[in-house]
């Protein structure tokens, strides 16, 4: 890939991303795939006046050796000072990058039960300080670092250099690279997504009924829930833009007022396998049944985490027209697939999407119907012919989404 394009997609991640100011501190997560990336990254960190910039490096072929190779005990510990080390980074308003290429399939011929285990083990060892990021304090993004695993999935007729070529040209023109002026793209888009905030947050609807071959469902959205697009903001005013890509417009659905069936229209890549043709029935709130074609062990034990994992956390619309769907490619990576259709998440709420609910409580949020999980696991139901309509608490009803795509254009907003 072009130096130049490295260089300019490493300045979005870190300049419109994060959004680093002089004295920030800044963690690297990334993975030996792609080393470029990751010192490009690291060098835009120092280059825009951070005061520290961690690297931490992760590596797929490392995961999988101690899954084939430790023993059966250490799927229950997790060492002490692993939390505290992250706990004082945040303490310490350690901003977060994650660089991120999807471990797929990596590992398919794993017991289900170690996955199981070993992420329970670090969920419930990391849960009390995830408070430092419900605060909102610290600013996170999340963006794509191609592997050669990756480019070979979604483009499996290419030999292995076209297709990493392939995926980088897909990166660099979905996240906006290839512009003549990437910050200014990037602001024109943050401003069409906070249009459609503006205008979800207005109508103040009380629940949303989805339709279509992939949905009847109902969804009461939370006590004061708050519609998020584009970019976010922390307490003193600084913006950052927490995915990219993004074109979602997300919200905080009723822990206990769901009810329906809705259909995965994608794959969803989880705990190092696939899993394929697969739906959720709810009823007051809770998974009461499921199915998958492919994997359905995958997902027993994503709802078996904790009594929040069987009821859903977020609620997203995107339209059928964003450019990730118009690529016609599935990108088996729910960084991009969750942003080329409308999706659902099972588990934890996001504190921002409540009115006030960065300063209150998990429980707080739990009595506005805000759902609390050790998980939170996105998962894709949209398509051309899904209809979605907004009910208000007076009775009345307006379109949303008419055949997947908004129903009200930003200059009409």
């Amino acid at each position: 890939m072009d130096k130049h394009l490295i260089k300019k997609y490493a300045e979005v991640i870190v300049g419109i991303g994060v959004n680093v100011q002089e004295g920030d501190n800044v963690l690297v997560n990334t993975d030996t795939e792609m080393p470029e990336l990751s010192r490009a990254v690291v060098r835009e960190c120092w280059r825009r006046g951070a005061r520290d910039v961690v690297t931490i490096i992760k590596d797929d072929e490392m995961t999988l050796a101690r899954y084939e190779e430790g023993r059966d005990e250490v799927f229950d510990v997790l060492p002490d000072f692993e939390v505290a080390y992250h706990e004082s980074m945040l303490k310490e308003r350690y901003h977060r990058i994650s660089l991120r290429a999807p471990s797929l399939d990596l590992l398919r011929h794993i017991d289900q039960e170690k996955i199981r285990r070993s992420q329970k083990v670090a969920n419930v060892a990391f849960e009390p300080i995830l408070k430092y990021m419900d605060a909102g304090e610290i600013k996170w993004v999340v963006a794509a670092c191609p592997s050669m695993r990756w480019a070979n999935k979604v483009f499996p007729d290419l030999s292995d250099n076209d297709a990493l070529t392939a995926l980088w040209q897909q990166i660099i023109s979905i996240c906006r690279i290839d512009c003549d002026d990437p910050v200014a793209a990037w602001a024109e888009h943050d401003a069409r997504l906070k249009a459609y905030e503006r205008w979800l947050n207005e109508q103040d609807f009380e629940r949303l009924h989805y339709e279509g071959s992939c949905a009847d469902f109902h969804v009461h959205l939370a006590d004061r829930h708050k519609w998020i697009g584009g970019s976010s903001e922390t307490p003193d005013g600084v913006k950052y833009m927490a995915n990219i890509p993004t074109e979602e417009i997300f919200t905080t659905p009723h822990a206990d007022r769901c009810v329906g069936w809705i259909k995965a229209t994608k794959p969803l890549a989880v705990m190092g396998k696939i899993v394929e043709d697969f739906s959720f029935t709810f009823a007051a709130g809770q998974c009461i049944r499921f199915e998958a074609r492919k994997n359905r062990e995958v997902l027993e034990t994503l709802l078996m985490m904790d009594e929040g994992a069987r009821r859903l956390g977020e609620i997203a619309l995107v339209p059928h027209s964003s450019p990730i769907s118009q690529s016609g490619l599935l990108f088996h990576s729910t960084l991009f697939d969750e942003n080329a259709s409308c999706h659902f998440a099972l588990g934890k709420s996001y504190a921002e999407a409540v009115h006030g609910g960065s300063t209150m409580t998990k429980e707080e949020r739990r009595e506005h119907g805000a759902n609390d999980s050790m998980i939170h696991i996105d998962f894709m139901v949209g398509g051309p012919d899904l209809q979605v309509t907004g009910f208000r608490k007076d009775g009345t009803s307006v379109p949303v989404l008419i055949n997947g795509d908004w129903a009200i254009e930003p200059h009409s907003l």
